[in-house]
């Protein structure tokens, strides 16, 4: 079976998870939390230089993906919000990108 990051966005269709994938999924992650219709996470850095570099490294990932994030910079305290915005709703891409920027962490 593969894992999340093994999947890409551009070749998995994407869809609505019902909750008890959206469970399963967090049961995998460390950190993320369903708000609303997203998943979000805190993650805090040493420095605002960390900060920015860590949120280029995210953009990366999110451009080489072609899902993006919603990010807030509060000094060094970064937070990530996923949706899938045109579905309304969390999704498979939202995780597949979730799990590659955890391997950033």
């Amino acid at each position: 079976m593969n894992t999340l990051l093994d999947l890409h966005c551009d070749n998995v269709e994407n869809r609505v998870l019902e909750e008890a994938e959206i469970g399963q999924y967090l049961n995998e992650m460390s950190g993320w939390k369903v708000s609303g219709e997203s998943i979000n996470k805190k993650v805090e850095l040493d420095t605002f230089v960390e900060a920015m570099e860590f949120v280029n490294a995210v953009a990366g990932i999110a451009e080489s993906e072609g899902h993006h994030p919603d990010i807030l910079i509060e000094y060094s305290l970064v937070t990530l919000t996923l949706s899938s915005h045109d579905l309304g709703a969390i999704s498979l891409y939202d995780f597949i990108l979730a799990a590659k920027i955890d391997t950033l962490i």
